[in-house]
């Protein structure tokens, strides 16, 4: 079993590091509509990532903050790629309100559990699955507009994927809600306001995994 350290200068923080730094610079390109220079940017991103993990798992490196800061860079990229499609009018306003609505909602339902002594919820296989067909679709956008001569075939590729891709967002969104409702209605009595009265908990409570789903992602 891989060895989780609190560690933070480590080669794949750093790395990590590197990847959230690598995002704006996307962003600037892709909405500026230099969508050459946006992939070029994407795919130094998608390296460190990829090296990362590699280096984390084979000389064992794996980090606390390294494992916090994969999902949070995962998410950044999706927003980037999402908002400066957005300001380049390749993808319509309501594809990004439809996802970063998703987002907020998933945002929201950690203040009841917070409240309840629980931390946030493992993520759950459908999400993780949704995100990659996003972190597949969005750059497949930026391909057929960087290289219009395949943009004919690209496009309605990358597009069917992203519209899967959201329906899954929403799907595992509709999960985690679903369990978030289940998670306080076991510690909130009916009739009852707050939670029973009693010695403060030392530490949040672990949500139990959603149907299907696994704690955070190895790094």
């Amino acid at each position: 079993m891989t060895e989780v350290s609190n560690r933070i200068a480590t080669i794949p923080n750093l790395l990590s590091l590197v990847r959230l730094l690598l995002i704006p610079v996307f962003f600037v390109f892709l909405a500026g509509r230099q969508f050459g220079w946006a992939l070029v940017a994407l795919a130094g991103a998608s390296l460190t990532d990829l090296l990362d993990g590699m280096i984390a798992r084979r000389f064992n490196q794996v980090t606390k903050l390294g494992q916090q800061m994969d999902p949070v860079a995962d998410r950044l990229t999706i927003l980037a790629a999402l908002l400066g499609l957005g300001f380049a009018g390749v993808i319509p306003w309501w594809l990004v309100v439809l996802i970063l609505a998703r987002d907020v909602m998933i945002v929201l339902l950690g203040i009841p559990l917070t409240r309840h002594g629980y931390g946030w919820l493992p993520v759950h296989h459908l999400g993780k699955l949704a995100t990659f067909a996003l972190l597949t679709a969005l750059p497949l956008l930026i391909v057929g507009m960087a290289f219009p001569v395949i943009a004919a075939w690209m496009n309605p590729i990358a597009w069917a994927t992203a519209l899967w891709g959201v329906f899954l967002y929403w799907w595992a969104g509709i999960l985690y809600a679903r369990q978030t409702v289940q998670l306080v209605r076991a510690v909130t009595p009916p009739g009852s306001e707050s939670a029973p009265s009693g010695p403060a908990p030392s530490g949040p409570k672990s949500a139990p995994s959603a149907p299907g789903g696994s704690d955070s992602v190895e790094r």
